[in-house]
């Protein structure tokens, strides 16, 4: 089965595709990767989609332009998958930009992501699974995150305690280990405050390869701002996002500081937040490996810290070496949860998402014909029987 996978993350700059091929063998499901794309958000859709996310207000208009807008995005990147797959794919996962999670106390109440999927459908003609983490908030789950199912299945917990780790516009962890339940959950930010910072301060969409954090200092009063968020100290399951951690966010503790800093500082300490935060999961797990995936993994300067604070004790490496790209994995994450539930089977982890059953995720919008057998010709009349 053929299975193209999209994702568009919290750090919002494009879509992500991954086409890949699985076949079972017994207990085994193997992954043949077909290729992968990405296709990049242009300024204008990037500042639609800034313009919805907390803390700015939006309109039910903003909304409905915004959800067909991004629907024709991930038609064209759902259209690129299928010329990966040799022309033709048997499904595709599109499971829309982020653009609400509503947690409250704790609890995911809500969640809403955008992207129009009968506009994928219509372009591809093949089925199209889409909003993915509604089953799991419906039984009492965070419905983040999801890449764990993924993780689970490639990750050998017989080789010992070992995490993967995904650097997106969120930090999530997953970590696998003998005799123990699967546990993954969202740590904190990892570029979504050093890409508001870039924004603010110099007018640029990202920190390109950690070169200005590099040249800046680590604030210490900054820094000790932005570690006593009540969020790190919160037991998982949990999750979180740009409901949180925002630009609004950033400047309410630079207001705080009370004493301006320089963006190259700011920079340098919102990229030492990052690496402290997943190296003190890490340490507190007792990994002795940590394969990281996402956009974070390009920039050397958050790598370097990672490594450095993990000398001794695990070991940073990347999940290329797994022969899964980073910079795709959480696509072909999203194509094996599509290959799970087309198969009825879950594709979120209790002991990950706190909920009270495994759900099989996602809504499929069919494309020409239904799964079952279609009459050639459609009725002309309804007789009500009884």
């Amino acid at each position: 089965m053929k299975i193209v996978g999209l994702m568009s993350g919290t750090s919002y700059d494009g879509v992500d595709v991954a086409a890949a091929e699985f076949t079972r063998d017994g207990e085994t499901l193997r992954l043949r990767p077909l290729g992968t794309a990405s296709l990049d958000y242009d300024d204008g859709l990037r500042a639609e989609i800034g313009a919805l996310l907390p803390s700015g207000g939006t309109t039910i208009e903003a909304v409905c332009r915004l959800d067909n807008r991004l629907g024709d995005v991930f038609a064209e990147a759902a259209a690129a998958g299928a010329e990966l797959a040799g022309g033709a794919a048997d499904a595709v996962v599109s499971p829309g930009q982020t653009v609400f999670h509503w947690v409250e106390a704790g609890r995911a109440r809500g969640t809403l992501q955008l992207g129009a999927p009968a506009r994928v459908a219509a372009r591809v003609g093949v089925p199209v699974l889409s909003d993915l983490r509604s089953a799991d908030v419906a039984a009492g789950g965070q419905g983040a995150p999801l890449v764990p199912a993924f993780d689970a299945l490639l990750l050998d917990p017989a080789a010992g305690p070992r995490a993967a780790l995904n650097l997106g516009g969120i930090a999530n962890l997953t970590v696998v280990a003998p005799g123990a339940p699967v546990l993954g959950y969202d740590v904190g930010p990892a570029n979504a405050l050093i890409d508001a910072a870039a924004r603010r301060l110099l007018g640029r969409p990202c920190d390109l390869d950690g070169a200005r954090a590099a040249a800046g200092r680590v604030h210490p009063g900054l820094l000790e701002l932005l570690l006593a968020e009540p969020y790190y100290a919160a037991a998982p399951p949990k999750s979180t996002g740009k409901e949180l951690f925002h630009a609004g966010y950033l400047d309410g503790k630079l207001a705080a500081l009370g004493a301006p800093v320089a963006a190259d500082d700011v920079l340098a300490t919102l990229t030492e937040l990052t690496a402290r935060t997943v190296a003190a999961e890490c340490d507190r797990l007792e990994v002795t490996e940590v394969f990281a995936a996402g956009g974070g993994v390009r920039n050397p300067t958050l790598r370097g810290r990672l490594a450095a604070l993990g000398a001794g004790r695990w070991r940073l490496r990347t999940t290329d070496e797994l022969g899964v790209p980073a910079q795709a994995k959480e696509a072909y994450a999203f194509a094996l949860l599509g290959w799970l539930s087309w198969h009825g089977l879950p594709g979120a982890i209790p002991s990950v998402t706190g909920a009270r059953r495994a759900a099989v995720l996602g809504s499929w919008t069919p494309a020409g014909p239904a799964y079952a057998a279609v009459p050639a010709e459609p009725p002309r009349r309804l007789l009500i029987t009884g």
